[in-house]
């Protein structure tokens, strides 16, 4: 969306329910912040606009600097929305402090907090890898057995997941230098050779896909594609609900143990891996053709 449309969204707001001391207060902040969409303008307008009013009852003026703090927002949060679900209140509660730190960064210092680092998901052994490809094949249909089973073999066998694993097709399953590789799309385009033990099930899944999405779907934007496959291999009695970013840990840990991590870390007396992601950004960037040829390496031998 080009700025003067959004622009002109902005200025031409004006909203039933709130006075227009409260929209005009609103139209000022967001035109301010400098929206990129429509519909992002929008959700600003709203959460503005009804700060305002809430400032009104409340007895501030419909001005920046009373109403656009920390305490304000947060009384307006827990009080005038009160009503409302938690996941609409942490989104408005998003959006004003959004608005709060462009129009008034005076009055909302930056986070001295750092953000905890996320740990990994538990991999799963191959037991349990195996038992949830034993429920893809027990599918009722050939569709839905090609593309559970595309869908384990994408994430422990090639380690993908959310939009890269949405989009990959059929076509982008391919053999490179006597590899089978999945072609990712998208922003982080890359080749990633599939592990060995996965090659012949994701091949026959990817022939049946063609060029259609290897785990379903009619579009690249579609959302939430896998919740029907999931819940269609979350029905074993000793497994849990099928978690796809623990079939990349499955990966990530099966590459690992091939690369021979563990020894790594006992060599250097270190109790875990955090110690050596500073040493990334010092190591050289390996082509796609490294990739494949080291990864392959990794890979193993075919189960007998």
């Amino acid at each position: 969306m080009e700025a003067p449309v959004v622009s002109q969204v902005v200025s031409t707001w004006r909203p039933r329910l709130v006075g227009e001391a409260e929209a005009d207060f609103a139209r000022r902040v967001v035109s301010a912040c400098g929206p990129t969409s429509a519909a992002r303008a929008r959700s600003l307008l709203w959460a503005t606009s009804r700060l305002a009013a809430f400032g009104a009852w409340a007895g501030l003026e419909a001005d920046e600097s009373a109403l656009l703090r920390e305490g304000v927002i947060e009384r307006f949060v827990l009080v005038g929305l009160g009503s409302a679900s938690g996941s609409r209140r942490r989104t408005v509660r998003a959006n004003l402090r959004f608005v709060g730190r462009r129009v008034v960064p005076e009055q909302f210092p930056p986070d001295v907090v750092p953000v905890e680092r996320l740990r990994s998901p538990q991999p799963y052994s191959p037991q349990e890898i195996a038992s949830y490809l034993g429920l893809a094949a027990a599918q009722p249909t050939l569709a839905r057995r090609m593309r559970a089973a595309g869908l384990v073999c994408l994430g422990a066998g090639a380690g993908l997941l959310g939009a890269d694993l949405r989009q990959v097709r059929g076509s982008d399953v391919v053999s490179v230098s006597g590899v089978l590789c999945v072609r990712v799309v998208g922003r982080r385009q890359r080749t990633v050779p599939v592990l060995n033990a996965y090659e012949e099930r994701l091949a026959e899944s990817a022939h049946y896909a063609g060029d259609g999405f290897l785990i379903g779907g009619v579009s690249p934007e579609r959302h939430n594609v896998t919740h029907r496959l999931v819940d269609s291999l979350s029905r074993g009695s000793d497994l849990g609900r099928l978690s796809v970013p623990r079939l990349r840990a499955s990966w990530l840990s099966g590459l690992a143990v091939a690369a021979g991590l563990p020894e790594l870390l006992a060599a250097a007396g270190l109790s875990d891996s955090k110690a050596l992601f500073d040493l990334v950004s010092y190591l050289p960037v390996p082509g796609p053709d490294e990739v494949v040829s080291v990864l392959r390496a990794l890979g193993g031998t075919k189960p007998s």
